[in-house]
């Protein structure tokens, strides 16, 4: 009888709406891997939904903070530790530690999958000792290590450049589906049926991302309705300017939902926001996921002008810029988007296009290359 390889895939999120994590233990189990995949339950997390594979949600002292972060690495490596396995693969920074310490200790190989430039990111940036010590982590291991994958050529390059080492890009698209009249129903979400509809998703709502503009914005715009859909550390805020502003009627706060029922909710919108700011290089470089699943789901785009995102847009021209994030500006826009027919139906049409060329079928072999060699 022959034994199948067995891999444990690490993420410091609840799981639920982690699609690229997902994505990942799928190509794994289609490698014949016997796969388990270890995150943490939050307080608020949602049941976990189904999966073909087994996994494994920490329940842990701490939500969030330097003890969080203890308290996890510390979970992982005794899981690691005690658990056979011959493939650890680690996502992103924060649970790089105690999987590289198990790898050497246990000789198992390790796959390190970075989604960001996580020492760049915001909330890093203004506290300088606490990215002191995640930059010093990522010093110490980033040149030892064999196999590293992370979401675009651009972050790529940056740490080839840094640490000398070969790093491949993987992007995070969605599986091409043919289930695209699977939309969500405009009475259930209480909207009017001539109504604008404009979306911003994802499991990052943070801050930087332009959410408040956008909802400001809706001062100024006629028959249209903003739904924010996802989580985020902006949402008290959001939630507090919508009040402040009477703009309860425009704007809709809709919790993160798994993926597929994420997407149903996607393909209703007339038009997505992508408004990230430039405020620092992990924003700047990113390739957010929002951005594929409006070209997926036939959404035209509205976005800010930074490299990656606007690279991809021009590309398949699905989209129209703005060049400053205020108020007047994106209402302006949106306006300006939503009287022109002509112009969203040829973008929508151009997201369809796009969508038969930047999916997961075709990306994962990328994956699979690296997993294989």
């Amino acid at each position: 009888m022959k034994f199948k390889k067995k891999a444990i895939v690490c993420v410091s999120n609840d799981l639920v709406t982690d699609n690229r994590v997902a994505k990942t233990c799928q190509v794994l189990k289609e490698l014949d891997y016997h796969v388990y995949l270890v995150g943490r339950r939050k307080i608020n997390s949602p049941e976990m939904n189904h999966r073909e594979y087994k996994h494994k949600r920490l329940k842990l002292a701490f939500e969030k903070g330097p003890l969080f972060y203890m308290n996890l690495n510390v979970r992982l490596f005794l899981l690691l530790l005690f658990r056979k396995s011959d493939l650890i693969y680690s996502n992103d920074l924060d649970t790089l530690l105690p999987c590289y310490a198990v790898s050497r200790l246990r000789k198992v190989r390790l796959i390190y999958d970075t989604h960001e430039l996580f020492t760049e990111v915001a909330e890093l940036k203004s506290r300088p000792f606490v990215r002191n010590i995640w930059l010093t982590i990522e010093k110490w291991i980033f040149p030892r290590l064999q196999t590293v994958i992370t979401v675009n050529e651009s972050i790529a390059k940056i740490y080839t450049d840094k640490y000398g080492v070969k790093v491949s890009s993987v992007r995070n698209v969605p599986l091409l589906v043919n289930n695209k009249q699977d939309v969500q129903s405009r009475i259930d979400l209480g909207i009017k049926d001539d109504d604008f509809i404009i979306i911003i998703q994802g499991s990052g709502l943070n801050k930087d991302r332009g959410i408040e503009e956008a909802i400001l914005a809706m001062s100024y715009c006629t028959d249209c309705v903003l739904l924010l859909v996802g989580d985020g550390d902006i949402i008290p805020t959001a939630k507090n300017i919508v009040e402040t502003k009477k703009l309860t009627s425009k704007v809709k706060f809709i919790s993160r939902r798994p993926y597929l029922a994420l997407m149903r909710i996607t393909r209703l919108a007339d038009l997505g926001l992508l408004l990230d700011k430039n405020t620092n290089l992990n924003h700047e470089l990113a390739l957010p996921n929002k951005l594929f699943d409006y070209i997926h789901a036939a959404t035209p785009i509205l976005s800010s002008r930074l490299k990656e995102i606007s690279e991809v847009i021009k590309k398949y021209d699905i989209g129209i810029f703005i060049d400053d994030i205020e108020p007047e500006i994106i209402s302006e826009a949106i306006m300006e988007y939503k009287d022109n027919r002509a112009l969203l139906n040829k973008h929508r049409a151009n997201c369809q296009k796009a969508s038969e060329i930047e999916n997961w079928q075709v990306e994962k072999e990328k994956l699979i290359h690296s997993i294989v060699n």
